[in-house]
């Protein structure tokens, strides 16, 4: 039998499908307006990543970015990125914990380095920009023997919150031991009144159960409670400073239940690594697995988890994006498309000498505007194995759908829409955002996409009064 041209889907005739496409079409509708409970919408920004992970690929030794390095990206952000909207430049892993201060919280990146996080962050503030801590509140950097760093507000040694007898990759914090609690809170103050107000907290799977999908055993199993109330702990300290908390790496169990209830943004993809198609959309297509990470690919992961996503809900993160490691326009286009229409974050890896003649797709001003509203879009079907969920809408603020086609496949896919099933009556201005070009006034759409590429519309009702066709 013909496989039925997924297409139609989006035909008012289409029975019990149009049912539920309205029913999601009017769900989205009634958030457009709605003002965010979190306040806040994700970022835009660049990444040390890949500078650091090139030089682990070739087998380097010390891979932390040098100043001058990080200088000379800087210097780029602010020239070429910062008018677009990305204000923070984001430091990662990859350092070293020579420098900590007396509460047992890290000062600087690299023994290398001549000026610690606080300066950095001055210079960045100086500069219109704002700097973005990498770690995790939960790790413990003193030696077992230490006796002079003390936990913030107590006369209780850091290094008292430490079971040395733990195997373990990491040196965690014990919660249910005093002072927990003032540590782990006040690293996210500690950092946070240095004008800090975003961290990227990673490896929480390996503290919640210590399982690691590719090594297996990397810590102990703790009570469940014993996550939650860190995660917790976390939001409360974010909460009393203004702190966006970025959680990387987490199990997501019980549909996220923990993580979205205290994460503003969390990770739903691995790791980005050499970048490029496969990563993006192929690795481990479809496959939907138990723990760290559910989907492999950044397209799954923001297909599956956009059910929990929207106005004022939480943030969806794909990891960082490096446009110089994909083949096609066709590609980068999809790529930045999709983090826009699903409300995630652009984390801009590319570097200053890597970039290439991909500026153009990280600042085009109309796909930017959604990030700006706080549109949050969804796709026709949550399940990625799905065409239908190539398909995604959502509705600005002031009204105007945004719709977008996109292909995941090699060969050329037929779209088409009617915009009828968005509730429009009678011709609409349709507006193509990678174009720039006005469309005219239609009733529906339809072209066949490139191969892994997409159309994104901006499509205006008509006025009320506008006489009927």
């Amino acid at each position: 039998m013909k496989k039925r041209n997924m297409l139609s889907v989006l035909h008012p005739r289409s029975g019990i499908r149009r049912t539920l496409i309205l029913a999601a079409v009017a769900a989205v509708a009634a958030t457009a307006q709605a003002k965010s409970a979190q306040s806040v919408r994700a970022p835009l920004y660049w990444s040390v990543y890949e500078n650091q992970f090139l030089k682990e690929q070739a087998g380097q030794d010390d891979i932390h970015i040098s100043e001058a390095e990080w200088l000379a990206n800087i210097d780029w952000v602010d020239a070429h990125l910062k008018a677009s909207g990305y204000t923070m430049v984001c430091i990662d892993g990859w350092g070293d914990v020579s420098q900590l201060n007396e509460n047992g919280y890290r000062l600087s990146h690299s023994r290398h380095w001549h000026h610690d996080y606080a300066w950095w962050s001055r210079h960045l503030q100086g500069r219109g920009l704002a700097l973005g801590m990498y770690g995790n509140p939960l790790w413990i950097h003193v030696a077992d023997d230490d006796t002079q760093r003390l936990i913030v507000g107590t006369e209780l040694p850091v290094a008292s919150l430490k079971n040395p007898a733990e195997d373990a990759r990491f040196q965690w914090v014990q919660v249910d031991r005093p002072g927990a609690e003032a540590y782990v809170k006040g690293w996210i103050h500690f950092y946070a009144d240095m004008g800090i107000k975003f961290y990227r907290i990673d490896f929480l799977s390996w503290f919640e159960d210590g399982h690691d999908r590719w090594q297996g055993r990397v810590g102990p199993k703790r009570p469940r409670d014993h996550y939650v109330t860190a995660l917790r702990w976390m939001r409360e300290a974010a909460a009393e400073r203004g702190m966006f908390l970025s959680f990387v790496m987490p199990h997501l169990y019980d549909e996220a239940a923990a993580e979205r209830q205290y994460g503003h943004m969390i990770r739903i993809n691995e790791d980005t690594g050499a970048g490029g198609w496969t990563k993006w959309s192929e690795w481990f297509r479809g496959q939907k697995r138990t723990g760290w990470s559910v989907y492999g690919n950044a397209v799954d992961g923001l297909t599956y988890w956009s059910r929990i996503a929207g106005r004022g809900g939480v943030i969806l993160d794909p990891d960082f994006i490096r446009l110089n490691t994909f083949a096609s326009d066709d590609e980068k286009r999809s790529v930045i498309s999709l983090c826009l229409l699903a409300g995630a974050p652009i984390a801009v890896a590319d570097q200053h000498d890597t970039i290439g003649d991909n500026l153009r797709f990280y600042t085009n001003p109309e796909l930017l505007a959604l990030n700006r509203d706080g549109f949050v879009g969804q796709p026709l079907s949550w399940d990625p194995t799905q065409e239908d969920s190539q398909i995604w809408f959502g509705q600005l603020s002031g009204g105007d759908w945004i719709v977008g086609l996109f292909n995941r496949e090699s060969a050329p896919r037929p779209r088409r829409v009617n915009f009828a099933i968005l509730g429009l009556v009678g011709p609409a201005q349709v507006r193509d955002l990678w174009a720039h070009e006005d469309l005219g006034a239609m009733e529906s759409f339809q072209a066949d996409i490139p191969p892994r590429g997409c159309r994104i519309l901006r499509i205006s009702a008509p006025p009320a009064d506008a006489p009927l066709p």
